[in-house]
């Protein structure tokens, strides 16, 4: 369902493609903005003061207001139905979610199979006819629409033994042909009422050539689907970024493996708040001059009285330093458009962003969609209104993620260290071959989320005698999985916090078909890489670090030069000290190496911290330390 973007908390949005760039490279902006723009301008603000750069802008197109497309669908076109004489029957599985109002299940010509109610309706052009019935949700139900006899049959049952249901309508008035101009699963033809909440499976037409059938596999597909069967292969649109890899009724509970068992999987959700990568025109493009140093660039965006930045990313195409920055764009992308909303959640801070994702349904991978399910697949091609310098989380009042990431940068440009820069997207696809080269590499505040190769990559790295600084908490532990501009993220059931659980059948990633969840479930992530995990979160009352006698032996004391106090870090930008809101510590039994030094430690939080679930534990305590580690 297309909507106007709505400006009221922002004037102007967009995003960049690519997300981040070598020198040489193109960068283009697409916008959206409700007012006329003055000027555009290319900014580095990763420097202590912004620098602006005089970069030539091209203007690729007058920025104008975007709309929004929510909701996944599926959709067999006209052109692809008018391969077939005639379609005069079609069947599908259904597993319905949580709706309201009136929602199409399929339309196709005069003929529109809606819930409306709780109930099923029938509709054609002349005719309506609804069951007495409840419509049973989280059942797996077959679905047949048959035109054999000259009047339209509709037979719907239940393929779940313990839940029932059957019903059996046909209407008086003949219907002639179910092609129409084109066959739509979980939308009308209009588009203008919410898509459909449901899993979709086994779609089947029924026509003169023979049956057409399409099996949606459990790896995630972004082309048109082609069908199986018949004398002519169709195509089956799928529109706005459904999730792939979901169980359907041949899930039987003998494998949670959709690489073992991938008829299992042969089911998609489709949403009515899916938002898929965005087409909006470029509006302004830009090159990467070949003297661009790496770091965190902006396109400023100015009109009268106002500004906002769209922030993108250049990176290193050869080895200029011996420090490599890792931007953990992961974790930027996964907390992107957080919804928040205020009655959920007790806000301490305004922020715009927040409430321009309130505004206009977006979500992030923090989010649930509408029927409550997680939200687990999301584009970088997209207005990421949180990722900003300016950003302030409304559940602390402070930075996080980019402008925390951004002190230590501005910090390293204020006192002449210099560094590259690589950002997660980029380490997946270069790999190990993107961190030869360096002496060390030093992560962000928060790198929560990684791919496999990702990690392996780090790993490799250190085992060739690189340095990896980890400075940040919550690092390494999410699994996540890229394909081009999407990035997915199934988490376990026993993830704690703040977020959707999915259930175990369905935590494999649809790009890779590999577990979700926890890295460190699979032996690999924070404990066994850098010697420390998440123990305590909480919104108030950061603590300063204290020296252990270790950290006074030889080999660590260098470390401590010109630091003159035993307790240190009592102020500092999130909740007022340096370890607070997500900490981390030690545990041996979950992988901390035996020869893990640990330097210096943060006690004494406020009860309000909790500590985080391991292994499926869970327990209220307080004085778990946050570590400071030498490995």
């Amino acid at each position: 369902m297309e909507r106007a973007v709505n400006h009221d908390a922002m004037s102007a949005v967009g995003y960049t493609t690519p997300w981040s760039a070598k020198a040489g490279q193109q960068v283009s902006l697409s916008l959206s903005c409700d007012r006329p723009i003055k000027s555009t301008r290319i900014c580095q603000i990763d420097k202590p003061a912004t620098e602006f750069l005089d970069w030539p802008i091209q203007a690729a197109g007058e920025p104008q207001h975007r709309l929004f497309d929510h909701g996944s669908f599926l959709r067999v076109p006209a052109g692809e139905l008018a391969k077939v004489q005639s379609v005069h029957g079609i069947h599908f599985e259904l597993f319905l979610t949580r709706n309201c109002g009136e929602r199409t299940i399929v339309e196709a010509g005069i003929l529109r199979l809606c819930v409306r109610d709780g109930v099923f309706v029938l509709k054609t052009a002349d005719q309506i006819s609804s069951t007495d019935e409840k419509v049973p949700s989280g059942v797996w139900l077959a679905v047949e629409l048959d035109l054999r006899h000259e009047r339209l049959c509709l037979c719907i049952r239940s393929l779940d033994l313990l839940a029932p249901y059957e019903i059996h309508e046909r209407l008086g008035s003949p219907v002639r042909d179910l092609q129409g101009d084109g066959i739509y699963f979980g939308v009308c033809a209009s588009r203008n009422e919410p898509t459909l909440n449901a899993k979709f499976a086994a779609i089947r037409l029924d026509t003169p050539q023979g049956t057409i059938a399409w099996n949606f596999p459990p790896l995630l597909s972004t082309e048109p689907m082609w069908s199986s069967g018949g004398t002519d292969p169709l195509v089956l649109d799928v529109i706005n970024q459904p999730t792939f890899c979901m169980t359907s009724t041949r899930w039987d509970g003998s494998s949670f493996d959709p690489r073992l068992v991938p008829s299992h999987y042969d089911a998609i959700h489709c949403h009515d708040d899916d938002i898929g990568p965005l087409r909006w025109p470029v509006s302004h493009r830009v090159t990467v001059p070949d003297n661009a140093r790496p770091g965190v660039y902006a396109f400023q965006i100015e009109w009268d009285g106002g500004f906002e930045r769209v922030v993108f990313f250049v990176t290193s195409s050869r080895a200029l330093a011996r420090l490599l920055y890792l931007v953990p764009t992961a974790t930027y992308l996964a907390y992107a458009d957080e919804y928040l909303p205020t009655h959920l959640y007790p806000w301490k801070c305004d922020d715009r962003g927040h409430r321009f994702a309130i505004a206009n349904n977006l979500k992030s991978l923090y989010d649930y969609h509408s029927d409550l399910s997680g939200v687990s697949i999301c584009s970088y091609k997209k207005p990421k209104v949180t990722v900003r310098d300016d950003y302030n989380y409304p559940l602390c009042g402070c930075p996080h993620n980019l402008p925390v990431d951004l002190h230590f940068l501005r910090f390293c440009h204020e006192h002449g260290i210099a560094f590259d820069v690589v950002t997660d997207h980029d380490l997946h696809e270069c790999g190990i071959d993107g961190l030869r080269g360096y002496q060390a590499v030093i992560t962000g505040s928060h790198p929560e989320y990684m791919s496999v190769e990702m990690e392996q990559a780090l790993r490799q790295f250190a085992s060739e005698g690189g340095s990896i600084a980890y400075l940040g908490g919550n690092g390494f532990a999410g699994t996540v999985a890229f394909k081009d501009d999407l990035m997915e993220l199934r988490r376990s059931p026993l993830e704690a916090g703040r977020t959707w659980d999915g259930p175990v059948a369905e935590q494999s990633l649809s790009i890779t078909n590999e577990p979700g969840g926890y890295l460190r479930s699979r032996g690999r992530g924070e404990f066994s890489l850098i010697g420390g995990a998440i123990s305590l979160m909480g919104l108030e009352g950061a603590r300063p670090f204290t020296r252990t006698e270790e950290s006074y032996e030889e080999e660590c004391a260098w470390l401590f030069e010109d630091v003159e106090n035993q307790t240190f870090g009592s102020e500092g930008i999130v909740l007022g000290a340096a370890a607070g809101y997500e900490v981390d510590a030690t545990d041996p039994a979950l992988g901390t190496s035996p020869d893990t030094v640990v330097v210096a430690r943060a006690t004494g939080f406020p009860d309000s911290f909790f500590r985080i679930r391991r292994a499926g534990t869970k327990a209220g305590i307080r004085n778990v330390p946050a570590v400071g580690a030498l490995k």
